[in-house]
């Protein structure tokens, strides 16, 4: 069938995106689903900075790529073999579409999936298959491409939900509020009372926000440079922010908690800001970091801290969550007005407007855009 798509020919054109143009709207074939595969009508698809870094070449992919890994759709046709899924389910997509029978998947770590990490880097679906076409193939972004009107993916990369959800919101649980919330409830297990700092506050890090103060977590402190999203984490919960341009910052954090937090989460993208993390994690505290910064970037800790401390430092991917148990759990912590995430959607967009849309995610200005189709 022919859809319409955002392809990404290469990497690393300069910005502003609205006149380098990076991302083509053009018209590809898309095959039908093959064994365990599925259908989708996308409705909804959130711009994320993992994207962006896929624009920038700070993550490098197989190109020509249709972007996009966070969304919300309904199933249209499904291919043999697949169970759990039929036509007319609303689903949400996970960008990593485990197979559920490696070593991580089968100890409820799916995100440390082997064959989805093959594939994902490989761009291609959960079985090494191609689905998008033109005059040659094209490469699947993690296993989702939800920047086209119709997408195939594998049945292990959806998440049925409720019909009820409308699909701007149901969209940005495939990742802001999974790796946010999940870095928090799974990776952390921040308990009440605990005193937590979120650095970088974006999408992700504003859903970190919500699942901390949610967790109970105090105090709750919010970090980044700009003012107006400092802003935006004290209307959903912080109780103290901090610009990290302040010279005197982490002297602040750390003398407000005693001697540094229980739990730091670097949720910006930068060793700059991971190193910061560290600075204001207190003795026996976790430092965790979600950010994907350019795979060439290094940090500076000590060692001996690290020890007498006793200290942990923790990466977090897919907020350690199984999305089949936590994808609808989180959506019922928002029906119940726990996690009040639809906060965070900032722009609802047209795939025609999606190059400026990423400035104005490159740039700071947004926090969770969303692509709707009809």
């Amino acid at each position: 069938m022919k859809i319409q798509a955002a392809l990404l020919e290469r990497m690393g054109l300069p910005q502003p995106y609205s006149q380098s143009q990076p991302l083509k709207i053009v018209q590809l074939d898309l095959d039908a689903p093959g064994t365990g595969e599925v259908l989708l009508k996308i409705r909804a698809a959130g711009l994320c900075h993992s994207d962006l870094s896929v624009i920038d070449g700070n993550r490098p992919r197989p190109m020509p790529m249709v972007l996009g890994h966070e969304g919300a759709g309904v199933v249209l046709a499904v291919g043999s073999g697949v169970k759990g899924l039929k036509v007319g389910d609303h689903v949400v997509t996970s960008f990593v579409p485990s197979c559920g029978h490696c070593y991580p998947c089968t100890h409820e770590r799916p995100a440390l999936c082997d064959k989805a990490l093959k594939a994902n880097v490989a761009g291609t679906l959960l079985m090494g298959e191609r689905r998008l076409h033109s005059e040659s193939w094209v490469n699947h972004h993690l296993g989702v491409s939800s920047y086209a009107d119709h997408a195939v993916v594998a049945a292990e990369s959806c998440v049925r939900i409720e019909k009820s959800l409308p699909f701007d919101i149901a969209a940005i649980f495939g990742c802001a509020v999974v790796t946010g919330v999940g870095a928090v409830v799974n990776t952390a297990k921040v308990q009440k009372g605990q005193s937590v700092a979120v650095i970088g506050l974006g999408g992700v890090g504003l859903a970190a926000i919500l699942g901390a103060k949610r967790a109970g977590a105090l105090p709750l402190i919010a970090i980044d440079l700009s003012d107006s999203k400092l802003a935006m984490a004290k209307s959903l919960g912080a109780t103290h922010t901090f610009n990290a341009s302040q010279p005197d910052c982490v002297e602040q954090i750390r003398k407000l908690t005693n001697g540094g937090v229980a739990h730091a989460f670097e949720m910006a993208g930068s060793a700059k800001a991971l190193e910061l993390a560290w600075q204001i994690t207190g003795r026996g505290g976790k430092t965790v970091t979600a950010g994907l910064p350019h795979p060439d970037a290094r940090i500076s800790i000590s060692p001996v801290q690290l020890v007498v401390e006793e200290r942990t430092l923790h990466g977090s991917y897919l907020g350690s969550c199984v999305p089949a148990r936590d994808i609808p759990l989180y959506i019922e912590w928002y029906r119940r007005g726990e996690l009040p995430v639809d906060k965070l959607l900032s722009e609802r967009i047209r795939l025609t407007d999606i190059n400026a849309a990423f400035d104005r995610l490159a740039t700071g200005k947004s926090i969770r855009q969303v692509v709707e189709f009809d």
